[in-house]
């Protein structure tokens, strides 16, 4: 089966952060840059993350069965939950940790011309990831900003890339200016304040990755325009006299679980209200394929239900 869009941006981002992570961790060796070797963690951490998405994935494509009767596509949350985790606990905890244990033990680095050359060839691979991930996201962002559009995106896979490949820049940036500071001044401190930046950076970010992650997990409803489409569609049959009630959940990026309740109209009987059924699914089917799953009720409107049953935008 070939690979989705979002693979292809996730395994394009795990090649390039197992090549950074190498020359760094090189680097950081010959010349003993805190900020550097922090780098070098958040590359690995990267890595590690961008497996467990893939891993995720693979588990998230496991069909239906008695014990998941709705499949397994929120497996994807779950191990995007996890990579925000370990972003904050390994990626921004070392860096805090590096940057403390070099300003109480200062040491002077060693000639930063090999700095210099593996942060601007980290910087090209990081920039060339960043630039497919973006890619992959713009086209999905539509005309919302960038964070409104994380906000509402179902897909952790894009954003997630796009986050980490973004930190990734800044600590690049953060570990040059320290490399340079250190050698113009002779003060090593400067360093060891860049890798406190750079967990600074990371937890930022762990932080929105979880945020937005959490409300997957636990049961997001699906994108607002999908759901009043989907109640147009309702409210357009002819067969139908009110919508009650379109309560959808984002099982997955492309699975979508729906319950739509409606007040069907008192003249058909029960053979035209099956048929009325069928006819409205297939045309929910059609123009929104993400909704897989599809219960539809008939329901009698009452003012009273109404303000008591749960809203969603």
């Amino acid at each position: 089966m070939a690979s989705s869009s979002p693979d292809r941006v996730v395994y394009a981002a795990l090649a390039g952060n197992v090549l950074v992570a190498i020359t760094k961790f090189v680097a950081s060796a010959m010349s003993g840059s805190a900020g550097l070797f922090s780098e070098a963690i958040h590359s690995l951490v990267d890595s590690g993350n961008e497996i467990l998405l893939l891993y995720g994935t693979r588990r998230a494509a496991r069909p239906a069965s008695e014990r998941y009767p709705f499949g397994q596509s929120r497996e994807l949350y779950f191990w995007a939950f996890v990579v925000a985790i370990l972003i904050f606990a390994l990626g921004a905890g070392v860096s805090l940790y590096e940057g403390v244990a070099s300003l109480r033990h200062a040491k002077d680095l060693g000639p930063p011309l090999v700095n210099y050359i593996v942060i601007g060839l980290a910087f090209c691979f990081e920039g060339f990831s960043w630039v497919i991930a973006y890619r992959e996201f713009a086209d999905r962002q539509g005309k919302r900003s960038l964070l409104r559009a994380i906000e509402h995106s179902k897909d952790p896979r894009t954003f997630l890339i796009l986050l980490e490949d973004s930190a990734a820049l800044v600590g690049l940036l953060l570990a040059l200016a320290g490399v340079l500071l250190t050698a113009w001044t002779g003060n090593p401190a400067f360093d060891a304040v860049a890798s406190l930046a750079i967990g600074v950076v990371l937890a930022a970010v762990a932080a929105l990755l979880a945020r937005e992650c959490k409300g997957l997990l636990i049961g997001e409803g699906a994108d607002p325009a999908v759901v009043a489409g989907i109640r147009r569609l309702a409210a357009a049959d002819r067969g139908i006299e009110r919508v009650n009630e379109v309560l959808t959940m984002q099982l997955g990026p492309e699975d979508v679980l729906l319950n739509l309740s409606v007040d069907f109209r008192n003249s058909l009987d029960a053979g035209e209200v099956e048929s009325c059924i069928a006819e409205l699914t297939r045309r929910i089917e059609r123009e929104f394929p993400a909704v897989r799953r599809i219960f539809i009720e008939a329901e009698a409107f009452s003012k009273s239900s109404e303000s008591a049953a749960p809203r969603q935008a």
